[in-house]
């Protein structure tokens, strides 16, 4: 069933079940937290990720205006068509109009299409279920060990300490969406994860990612500088 949501696109990925947390200042964004706000709850919108080397031209703008030289004026080919509904559990008005957000990841949707003519962005979305997928099972339990080696290797590279081993959760999508949201990629790896078709699809994709950036973090502490930010970079 298709529905129409406010649209905040973000330099971030967010994924289902994650905490987002929001400075709002922009003009057109606190008018769209001042509808939501005076709308019904639950209060919300969707949050999708601005691809790399792009930038939204805000709503409604004339982008032959020269301080808006370089900005997209198509929405459409700006954003990733693969996002998540946000649900506001906090929200506040601060006396010079600003708004502090808190809202969680709930459901993913796909943007069917996308209407740039009010003073924010709307989109028809469609929901995107997130089935189970083959060997989730199996393949959540290395993540899982994958994981615990790639946080002691980053703790390594950065000469620090980690933790006591934390719990992670049972369910093989939930675990998916974590370790998404935990590793450190870039945006279109992390779109990836978010826009997999199944939670095994996604685990298997975290386990190659998880190896790959283990293997590199290993190798970091034997190599001269030159060399590590070619491998940081330009890993095979």
């Amino acid at each position: 069933m298709t529905e129409r949501l406010p649209l905040f696109p973000l330099s971030t990925v967010l994924y289902p079940g994650l905490v987002l947390p929001l400075h709002v200042f922009e003009q057109r964004y606190r008018t769209m937290m001042a509808d939501l706000a005076a709308g019904p709850e639950p209060h919300r919108f969707g949050v999708v990720a601005i691809r790399d080397g792009q930038e939204v031209a805000p709503t409604g703008q004339d982008t032959r205006n020269p301080a808006l030289a370089g900005l997209n004026p198509d929405p459409a080919q700006a954003l990733y068509d693969v996002g998540c509904v946000a649900e506001v559990a906090s929200l506040q008005r601060r006396p010079d109009g600003r708004y502090e957000i808190l809202a969680s990841g709930t459901t993913r949707f796909r943007v069917t299409d996308l209407d740039p003519s009010g003073p924010y962005l709307t989109a028809s979305v469609e929901p995107y279920p997130d089935e189970k997928g083959e060997e989730a099972e199996l393949l959540a339990a290395g993540v899982d060990r994958a994981f615990a080696t790639y946080q002691k290797r980053l703790a390594g590279a950065r000469e620090s300490s980690v933790a006591g081993k934390a719990d992670l959760p049972d369910d093989p999508t939930v675990l998916s969406y974590l370790v998404a949201a935990t590793v450190i990629l870039d945006t279109p790896a992390k779109q990836r994860l978010l826009a997999a078709e199944t939670s095994a699809e996604r685990l298997r994709e975290e386990l190659r990612l998880l190896r790959r950036e283990a293997a590199i973090l290993g190798r970091l502490p034997s190599l001269p500088a030159v060399e590590l930010t070619r491998q940081a970079f330009h890993p095979n």
